[in-house]
């Protein structure tokens, strides 16, 4: 039994070992500005927003467009969601919107979330989206160009002033 043991666990902390060993290695602000889907054209986005709306990113286009995904348990989520209201609160609408989906949520907590923490923007509950854009987790935030391309990805917390940067930085006037 012990011999079985042990042929099991070698194996097993090797494995371990190459995990760390990559995680160490990695850039860890290489999640800031990479994705598969940079300089592609934005997932299709159709659903309907938590208040019963009907919504398509295309008809944003022309204009910056935040994808923010995000969760009302997740505590950065919830830490950086001030940042998004105080963007749009700045931001011209004729050149910046924001669209949010709820990932692993419920329609009764998203509403009282944004009803509590403001967000004027649409907020769509279909999860799958999360799939479409290939997001790993909460909170998750893509830039998407007026020519409808992915121009950016953020991975953690966003700020206001970070937001409006990177727009001036990918060739968009001031937000």
């Amino acid at each position: 039994m012990n011999q079985r043991a042990l042929w099991v666990a070698i194996p097993v902390g090797i494995i371990a070992a190459l995990f760390v060993g990559v995680l160490a290695a990695s850039d860890p602000g290489a999640g800031r500005s990479g994705s598969n889907l940079v300089g592609d054209l934005a997932p299709q986005m159709v659903a309907v927003d938590a208040s019963g709306e009907p919504f398509d990113l295309d008809q944003l286009r022309g204009r910056w467009v935040v994808v923010n995904f995000f969760a009302t348990w997740c505590a950065p989520c919830v830490q950086e969601h001030p940042q998004l209201v105080a963007f749009v609160d700045q931001a011209d609408p004729a050149e910046v919107a924001v669209v949010s989906i709820a990932f692993n949520d419920t329609p009764d907590n998203v509403a009282s979330f944004v009803a509590d923490n403001g967000g004027d923007w649409p907020v769509l509950l279909e999860e799958s989206l999360a799939i479409d854009w290939a997001v790993a987790q909460v909170p998750e935030s893509f830039i998407v160009a007026p020519n409808g391309r992915v121009a950016a990805h953020v991975t953690g917390g966003v700020e206001a002033e970070e937001l409006e940067r990177a727009i001036v930085e990918l060739g968009g006037g001031a937000a």
